[in-house]
């Protein structure tokens, strides 16, 4: 244990001073590369190899091609789910048909997850959801994680107040590592509810530190990872998931437990997200199928950027904080981003035919709105397959003129940030 202790705090360590010279103390890692002139000349991997006509060759993607690729972005970036079964028991906790004044039914609920493996242990989290009034329960709804507890996203004084560990923000109300008063409504900017609402949508949403505490310290013994385990196992092994894989099968089991209790219409659920919840709504998209549409927000390196560009944040920024969001194996391509044997392009692909939207941001350099744009533009080729084609613009779209069709994308101006300007673009594209 001595020797645990010791190399979470030399990892603890490491995190300072990357804070000290990245952007996350507000400057960016001297390596940083901006300047389209000194990228690296790449070729992305194919998403398919086939001369075949295209009935053909969507056979060949649907019945093997897509499963290899789903197999390579686990192996090598995400991380596998162990195997294993694991018991789930949503239970009611609230129902009110007339909240917000009227304008929406409002349920909250607490999903129980548990497993033989470890018999004493269980992972409760807190599920948040927001009806049009008197709509009743078959509406299309969009499905995210949010940072800081449920009740960060209105001013709600009804919404349950989150008693999870959370990493602190006093700003927001997040004093020591757990939730105040102080930030009830604190996120409301990134949640218009009653926007969402008045369109004819529900809302759905959970602390994603409920399914899995994103503590920084690279500690896999709390939240979801535990149930799987074998007898003294302490961490998963090497190509198994990490937090993304963790938080995005966490959506899927609360999107399930409500698909069986006839809350939601399984294959109406949008899921959506921001910065690396981005890259988790990306993930749980491509994994589970059974979400109708998709939404990155800004969601950058491991998300929909391109590796290959080696713009703004790379692998080798991203391991020393929070490597642990991917799993182990992903870190050897660090500094060697060509060797993979994916591209983001591939996991933008794989949630073809459903609708896929993708968005930047004009400030939010970090996050490579170009590579955002052309990852999405090359997994047109898949979508084209099923007759969906994507007439999409030659070059990255100017700002704040979104371009649709089977894919979305749009290029917001501002920082690095999720608005109802962005919501009132993926309620139109939904």
């Amino acid at each position: 244990m001595e020797i645990r202790k010791l190399v979470i705090s030399l990892l603890v360590l490491g995190w300072v001073q990357f804070t000290l010279s990245s952007g996350l103390a507000g400057e960016e890692p001297a390596d940083t590369l901006y300047d389209e002139s000194l990228l690296p000349v790449y070729t992305l991997p194919q998403i398919i190899q086939t001369e075949d006509t295209p009935a053909a060759t969507l056979n060949k993607w649907q019945s093997t091609r897509r499963a290899e690729v789903l197999a390579l972005f686990e192996e090598h970036i995400y991380g596998q789910v162990p195997g294993g079964s694991v018991s789930s028991r949503l239970s009611l906790v609230e129902d009110d048909s007339m909240a917000l004044d009227g304008l929406a039914r409002r349920y909250q609920w607490v999903l129980s997850l548990s497993s033989p493996k470890q018999p004493d242990r269980t992972v409760e989290i807190n599920v948040l959801g927001y009806f049009p009034a008197g709509a009743g329960d078959a509406v299309p709804v969009f499905m995210g994680l949010n940072f800081f507890g449920n009740q960060t996203i209105h001013s709600d004084p009804e919404i349950l107040m989150s008693k999870a560990w959370m990493r602190d923000r006093p700003g927001m109300g997040i004093v020591g590592n757990r939730a105040t008063e102080e930030s009830r409504g604190a996120a409301h900017s990134r949640w218009p509810v009653e926007m969402i609402l008045k369109r004819g949508y529900g809302l759905i949403t959970a602390y994603y530190g409920e399914i899995d505490p994103d503590s920084y310290d690279f500690n896999f013994s709390d939240g979801v990872h535990p149930l799987f385990y074998r007898e003294g196992q302490e961490r998963p092994e090497e190509d198994e998931w990490g937090a993304i894989a963790a938080w995005a099968w966490g959506l899927e089991q609360i999107r399930s437990a409500l698909a069986e209790e006839q809350i939601v219409v399984p294959t109406r659920v949008a899921v959506i997200g921001h910065s690396r919840l981005g890259k988790t709504a990306l993930w749980a998209g491509a994994r589970y199928e059974n979400f109708g549409m998709v939404v990155s927000n800004d969601s950058g390196c491991g998300g929909a950027a391109l590796y290959r560009r080696c713009y703004g944040e790379r692998i080798h920024h991203i391991l020393p904080p929070v490597g642990y969001w991917f799993c182990r194996k992903h870190a050897q391509y660090a500094h060697a981003e060509s060797n993979l044997p994916v591209d983001q392009h591939m996991l933008l692909a794989l949630v073809a035919p459903r609708g896929l939207y993708v968005a930047s941001a004009t400030e939010d350099r970090w996050c490579d709105p170009k590579g955002e744009f052309l990852a999405a533009k090359a997994a047109a080729e898949i979508y084209s397959l099923y007759g969906k084609d994507w007439e999409a613009p030659v070059d990255l779209p100017p700002p704040d003129h979104p371009v649709a069709g089977p894919i979305g994308y749009h290029l917001r101006s501002g920082k690095h940030d999720i608005t109802p300007y962005d919501w009132g673009l993926y309620l139109d594209f939904a």
